[in-house]
């Protein structure tokens, strides 16, 4: 054990090479000192490491600054090693046998009893950029939770990966809407880091907080997205293994959600590929990129920001496990692709969005009909799964009705524009 944090000091003492210095290398540069004697909780996953790749755990257990006594963990757990929206527990962690927590469970934020154990919170969680996923929630959980008991909060910051200038899609969260993909009344994409949209959570829902302290990074910058950092991506969650698949997350998650389409999860393509058993994969690419082969012109015109290939691949697990897809995969330059979320729509209208929402109701009413008469099958609920995604049943209606796709990007523009100006007081960049 000695030997063991003897190298981690070796390690931590090496230079940084990467030109973004990250909130947890900041604090250890301080040596700890705003935390200095105190026991310290820490909410932290896979990808909490500092620039060197050394967890964030190891950085806090090397020092004698300050005693790390709780471990939290949130959606897929600590180690990554829960599947999405399952159920993740409290154990004590195998390799520091210190209590580690589920902020993903019976509860979703720290109780009284957890934070007994601690005199100060500590959130180190890489986020990807795009409203729905989940560590968005969990920091405006642990964040009223801290501000409820009176516990100093740090979040250790990390670069936003689509970079600090994208501001796409749904503009907000509707009343009636809010769930844990959608907690936040922010554009799908807001161009925020999780410090930044900290001190926005405290400003709307814990104004007389006064315990929130942002590590902020050094070297970053809002026009950086991931590539330019220097610093190594690790996977966030399962299905989130690079940051391409963060850019790809933006442009195909709401397709997951139907349960009509494959966007990649389940094969070795997450988020960077869309597809069916049912999809004409030749036919799709021609209607994406404007091909006078395609059958079904696109209502919107090619986009030439955006790449495809044809593609033909069987997932391993997930949607249509086993079972051969035709589809089209997108490569997605992080500065010359225009606008991610409207990718989404943009593949919704080239298979008939109207016969897609239409199959994915049937298969709720089906799934509501067969529980009312308590036989056991799996409930679906896949339009609300993509309202609450949009934040909103609007966009749904809208393309149902067979409105113009492109007045709802230009709605959705103003709004995300009007989100630009009011986001400024929380801009630490």
């Amino acid at each position: 054990m000695n030997r063991l944090f003897t190298l981690l000091l070796l390690l931590i003492t090496l230079p940084i090479s990467a030109q973004v210095k990250l909130g947890i290398d900041v604090l250890r540069e301080q040596n700890f000192a705003p935390i200095k004697g105190m026991r310290v909780g820490l909410v932290c996953h896979p990808a909490s490491v500092d620039s060197r790749l050394i967890s964030t755990i190891d950085v806090l257990r090397a020092t004698d600054q300050c005693k790390l006594t709780a471990i939290f963990g949130p959606e897929h757990g600590v180690y990554g090693d829960v599947y999405a929206g399952a159920e993740v527990k409290d154990t004590i962690d195998p390799r520091t046998h210190i209590m580690a927590y589920s902020l993903y469970g019976k509860t979703k934020r720290p109780t009284t009893q957890m934070a007994n154990q601690i005199d100060v919170m500590l959130f180190d969680l890489q986020d990807i950029g795009s409203r729905s996923y989940t560590f968005i929630n969990t920091m405006k959980e642990v964040l009223r939770s801290c501000d409820e008991r009176g516990i100093p909060l740090f979040i250790l910051d990390r670069p936003n990966p689509l970079g600090g200038l994208r501001i796409e899609g749904p503009p907000t969260v509707e009343k009636g809407f809010e769930s844990g993909i959608s907690s936040l009344p922010v554009p799908y994409v807001h161009g925020m880091t999780m410090g930044e949209l900290a001190l926005f959570v405290k400003n709307l829902y814990c104004p007389k907080f006064q315990k929130l302290t942002i590590i902020k990074m050094q070297g970053w910058n809002r026009e950086m997205t991931w590539q330019e950092t220097g610093l190594k991506w690790l996977p966030t969650s399962p299905q989130i293994p690079t940051a391409d698949a963060a850019f790809g997350y933006a442009a195909t998650g709401f397709l997951g959600e139907l349960g009509q389409l494959s966007n990649g999860c389940g094969y070795t393509l997450p988020f960077t590929a869309v597809g069916a058993p049912w999809v004409n994969g030749d036919q799709l690419y021609a209607t994406l990129t404007g091909s006078k082969s395609a059958t079904r012109p696109s209502s919107l015109g090619a986009d030439p920001s955006i790449q495809w290939r044809v593609i033909r691949y069987k997932p391993f697990f997930a949607t249509f496990k086993d079972e051969p897809c035709q589809g089209v995969q997108l490569f997605i330059d992080p500065h010359k692709t225009s606008n991610l979320v409207e990718i989404n729509f943009r593949i919704m209208d080239a298979l008939n969005a109207k016969a897609l929402f239409a199959q994915a109701a049937q298969k709720d009413a089906q799934s509501l009909a067969a529980n009312a008469k308590n036989k056991k099958v799996e409930k679906t609920h896949f339009t609300h799964s993509w309202d609450i995604t949009c934040g909103s049943d609007r966009p749904r209606k809208w393309m149902i009705a067979g409105k113009p796709l492109q007045d709802l990007f230009d709605e959705w523009k103003v709004g995300c524009e009007s989100f630009r100006e009011s986001r400024k007081p929380y801009l630490l960049y």
